[in-house]
């Protein structure tokens, strides 16, 4: 199993480009399931989650091509059935549920994995198909939904914020007969993205970006061409690398409008953030200055940078509450850092975090995706070698990390096997 390890303590400085964001990529390769033609997609982050969904989507009969960070999918899928072999180690694959089931009428799809942190339970997805008109039925590990008369437009009102409910409910209903109208839909900037490649198909989708989307149902969607937006929580990620190793980085190719609500905060941390078009700059000279956070739906700041964050506040001078208000079990990397004697006590769906002036290296362990990488940050500003393990998390969410990371100073070192 690979490993990485990393001699830290380095001042991290120089210019890194963001990658297409996998948050956007897995549902924009799914609605290909309902493309008529030829779906192509560029500035495609190639992760081990995109190539799951990719293998997905190729079992279910489509044809894809791949070059560079280009992918053409085209073709009609020949199999209806999502099996547990195929989306045991992807969450995201719970969203060809929407797609199938509004083009061909039937869809058995195996419960899906994932990072475990928290239940994140796709009872939303199946209440909406439902509202939709399908009739679902939960047995044996699948969801196996049907609507031979095709999907009919309603109105659906989300008792609670979902990304992903929000995702699958707009697909099926840009195929569905009449009018959707979702209240209270997720306004992620990876919604927006999917509803303007939907459009691009032909779809006819207003509000995206609101908490009310509205769907008009057509008939069929053709061939497009899309841009994979960039990705804020990797964008994030080495924004905060840059002030925990009181560093100088510029972060390329990206929208800083997607992460107003965390340059806000680490800008409280005596960071300085310099916008500009596409770019941000992100540089410190002094140890992070403590500052509560609470998770919230964008816009307010991202669960995916919650661990993040912590590491930062874990060196910080002063002592800090952070609250995590979107998943119930999602401080399995306090432990982690706590080997590396971090001083963090949780407190129900909070922390509080006790910043150190150093943290010690130590053998760690990833237990998800972000608190792979927050790990990979609590390192990069420890003085000595901290090795962390179970990295595959770590490559389901970042592309080419470590070369990244090392061109602006960092020393990190993946040992394979």
């Amino acid at each position: 199993m690979d490993k990485l390890v990393i001699d830290g303590g380095h001042r991290l400085s120089g210019t890194i480009e963001i990658s297409g964001a996998k948050n956007a990529a897995l549902p924009l390769i799914a609605s290909a399931l309902m493309c008529g033609g030829i779906l192509r997609l560029t500035n495609v982050p190639w992760l081990a989650d995109t190539f799951s969904m990719m293998k997905l989507i190729e079992h279910l009969g489509l044809q894809t091509q791949k070059k560079d960070d280009e992918i053409k999918i085209s073709g009609d899928a020949s199999s209806l059935d999502a099996p547990y072999e195929q989306v045991r180690k992807m969450r995201a694959s719970i969203l060809v549920l929407g797609p199938l089931l509004a083009r061909y009428g039937n869809v058995k799809v195996s419960l899906p994995g994932g990072c475990a942190i928290g239940t994140r339970p796709v009872d939303l997805h199946i209440w909406a198909m439902q509202q939709l008109g399908a009739i679902v039925e939960v047995a044996d590990g699948y969801i196996k939904a049907r609507c031979r008369k095709g999907l009919i437009g309603t109105k659906i009102v989300f008792p609670f914020v979902s990304v992903g409910a929000t995702e699958n409910t707009m697909m099926a209903a840009t195929l569905a007969k009449g009018r959707t109208q979702i209240i209270n839909a997720a306004r992620e900037p990876e919604i927006v993205d999917l509803g303007n490649c939907l459009n691009s198909m032909g779809a006819k989708i207003s509000g995206h970006g609101t908490d009310n989307i509205f769907i008009e149902g057509v008939s069929s969607l053709s061939s497009a061409n899309h841009r994979v937006i960039a990705d804020r929580i990797e964008a994030g990620t080495f924004a905060i690398a840059a002030a925990i190793t009181q560093g100088d980085l510029t972060l390329v190719n990206m929208d800083p409008v997607y992460l107003n609500a965390l340059f806000a905060v680490l800008e409280q941390t005596g960071a300085t953030i310099q916008i500009g078009q596409e770019l941000v700059r992100v540089f410190s000279s002094s140890r992070a200055k403590p500052v509560d956070i609470a998770t919230q739906p964008y816009p307010g700041f991202p669960t995916d940078l919650q661990a993040q964050y912590m590491s930062l506040m874990a060196v910080a001078d002063g002592s800090s509450k952070i609250s995590e208000t979107i998943f119930e079990n999602r401080f399995m990397h306090v432990p982690e850092l706590t080997r590396m004697s971090g001083d963090i006590q949780i407190d129900g769906r909070s922390c509080i975090v006790h910043g150190k002036a150093n943290l010690k290296p130590a053998p760690v362990m990833a237990t998800d995706l972000r608190a792979s990488v927050c790990l990979v940050l609590a390192a990069l500003a420890t003085k000595g070698k901290t090795t962390i393990s179970r990295i595959y998390h770590l490559d389901r969410g970042y592309a080419n990390l470590e070369e990244k990371l090392n061109k602006c100073g960092a020393k990190i070192e993946r040992k394979i096997g």
